[in-house]
C-alpha cells in the first residue's frame, strides 16, 4: 500500500473517532433527565463488550463443546459472584478437562 493512502486512512479513521466521542459533548450538554436514556447508556459498554467477547469464547478452543463447557462453569460461577480470578481459572481449567476428555475416548 501506498504510503499517501495509508496516511489518508488514518486521517479518515481518526476523524470519525474523534466525532464519534465529541458530538454526544456538544450535543448533550445539560445533565440527561431521561431514565430511559440514562439506563440505555448504562447498559450499552456491557452490551458491547459482551458482543465482542461471546464469539471469541465459542471459537476460542476449535471444539465446540469443551468451549461451551467452559463457558457453561463460568455463567455458573459468575452468577453467584464468586471472583474473577476462580471464574477464568475454573472456566479454562474446565475446557481443557472436556478436549482432554475428548482426546482420551477418541
Amino acid at each position: 500500500m501506498d504510503t499517501g493512502v495509508f496516511f489518508i486512512y488514518l486521517a479518515v479513521m481518526a476523524g470519525v473517532t474523534y466525532l464519534i466521542r465529541a458530538v454526544p459533548f456538544v450535543l448533550c450538554k445539560g445533565k440527561i433527565k431521561s431514565r430511559f436514556i440514562r439506563d440505555f447508556l448504562y447498559y450499552v459498554p456491557m452490551a458491547v463488550l459482551g458482543a465482542m467477547t461471546f464469539p471469541d469464547i465459542i471459537y476460542s478452543t476449535g471444539n465446540y463443546p469443551s468451549a461451551i463447557a467452559g463457558l457453561a462453569v463460568g455463567c455458573v460461577l459468575a452468577f453467584f459472584e464468586k471472583s474473577l480470578l476462580t471464574v477464568a481459572v475454573s472456566a479454562s481449567g474446565a475446557a481443557l478437562a472436556v478436549n482432554l476428555g475428548m482426546m482420551w475416548f477418541d
